[in-house]
């Protein structure tokens, strides 16, 4: 029988055993419990620097988006390529392109000449006199072919490559409307954004000379312009994105370091970290219903003409990845909050690390029947314990960081990891090593 008395333990009970002392050491340590200290200019300070660095979380989702719509000409092509096959934006250009053509085509002129064929084959005068009359089912069928022949263009793999070339060489205009300093060849007009969609129509001009409608051919060529943003607001809103697009890459590091600061001079840091990703969350929360409300404001402004279900297309598609983003932030925020809670000395965060770690050590105790020895691996983690639960952290957030596009699934599956990562741990901790020298091991359990 060993002097401490743990022989004869189960490894469960040893690493109970062994948190207790940890705990008692701790206690010891701390001496007696000191009058709490009131300084409220330092909470204070700590709830400025709080409230600032969410603020700042949610201008750099701002910011991160702006630089990725301005500045990457393929994720824009990524983000607006997608709407060749809408349906509200196809029936858009399909009406667009659709005027376009039967503006160039002289229907009273075709009457003439058929009036002008009937009398040359000795039709009867009176005959003759009622074809001047057909000029509106004559341009109501025409209109219902034409219609009906861009619908099929629009609609064909054709359109997609048509649509994608021109965004892509419209993104100098995008830069032009968010930045003012766009370079390209395609300048802002009238406070719009548009492609050209005239290729669409030199398509619908030679199908309907293959369908024997021969007056198309006299079509011209001509500029179909569809407009893909448009805001009599660009002059006031540009200023402020191009100064989120040139602190894009720091601000995230600027609201990550402020939030720093905020949990380091609170005193209760553990409830200062909470509160931070709980202000982030909120942030999040108020961008997502921003841009809900935003929707509306921009729909509400379009000028007149303009299919309100395509512009609605088109802006869901454009801050879809802001939207991504939100959630993604949002999700980190939640996730740290509810970690910082768990490692509390709240009841349910106590009983709830209790139950996880009994699991775990109830089924390392069934390995161990099994004849599973951790050995020199089960001694080493129970050594650095602390340090490896922190490597994990520290991991987790450098992938978070690093990825250039979170998602809300990246951060899930980053979370899910962590947990797995520390279960991992806890199952391979080997109670009957020494105990870590270190009295911070607690704060990784």
């Amino acid at each position: 029988m060993s002097d401490s008395g743990d022989e004869g333990l189960s490894a469960r009970e040893r690493g109970e055993l062994d948190e207790l002392r940890q705990r008692v050491n701790a206690l010891e340590s701390a001496g007696p419990p000191r009058a709490a200290r009131h300084h409220p200019l330092r909470s204070l300070g700590s709830v400025l620097l709080i409230l600032f660095a969410a603020l700042l979380s949610l201008l750099s989702v701002v910011a991160v988006w702006a630089n990725s719509i301005v500045q990457d000409t393929d994720r824009y092509v990524a983000t607006v390529g997608p709407l060749a096959s809408d349906p509200d934006v196809q029936e858009a250009v399909t009406d667009q392109v659709t005027s376009a053509v039967l503006d160039r085509v002289d229907v009273e002129a075709l009457v003439q000449r058929l009036t002008d064929a009937a009398s040359a084959q000795g039709v009867p005068p009176q005959a003759a006199e009622l074809l001047t009359n057909l000029d509106g089912p004559i341009e109501s069928g025409l209109r219902q072919l034409v219609s009906n022949t861009v619908e099929r263009v629009v609609t064909s793999s054709a359109f997609e490559t048509v649509w994608v070339e021109a965004n892509r060489r419209a993104h100098a205009a995008l830069d032009e409307a968010l930045t003012g300093e766009g370079q390209g060849a395609i300048k802002l007009e009238d406070n719009q954004v548009v492609i050209d969609v005239g290729p669409i129509v030199e398509q619908v001009k030679n199908q309907l000379v293959d369908a024997g409608f021969a007056p198309a051919a006299n079509i011209p060529d001509v500029r179909t312009d569809f407009v893909v943003f448009a805001s009599e607001d660009v002059g006031e809103i540009k200023t402020y994105v191009r100064v989120l697009e040139l602190l894009g890459g720091w601000l995230p590091v600027i609201a990550l370091l402020i939030a720093a600061a905020g949990v380091y001079v609170a005193f209760n840091r553990r409830n200062a970290l909470i509160g931070t990703a709980l202000a982030v969350f909120v942030a999040m929360l108020v961008l997502g219903i921003g841009l809900t409300v935003a929707r509306d404001v921009y729909l509400d402004r379009l000028p007149p003409g303009t299919s309100q279900a395509a512009a609605g297309a088109v802006y869901d598609a454009l801050v879809r990845f802001l939207r991504a983003g939100v959630r993604a932030l949002a999700a980190v925020a939640l996730f740290t909050a509810v970690g910082a809670f768990l490692v509390g000395p709240s009841r349910i965060a106590v009983l709830t690390r209790t139950g996880c770690r009994r699991s775990i050590g109830a089924l390392r105790d069934v390995a161990g029947s099994a004849g599973f020895r951790a050995g020199a691996v089960g001694r080493f983690v129970h050594r650095f314990k602390h340090w490896i639960g922190v490597a994990v952290l520290v991991i987790a957030a450098v992938v978070l960081f690093t990825w250039s596009y979170p998602t809300t699934a990246v951060v899930v599956w980053t979370a899910v990891i962590t947990l797995v990562g520390f279960a991992i741990r806890e199952f391979l901790d080997d109670p009957s090593a020494p105990p870590a020298a270190s009295g911070a091991d607690s704060a990784a359990h």
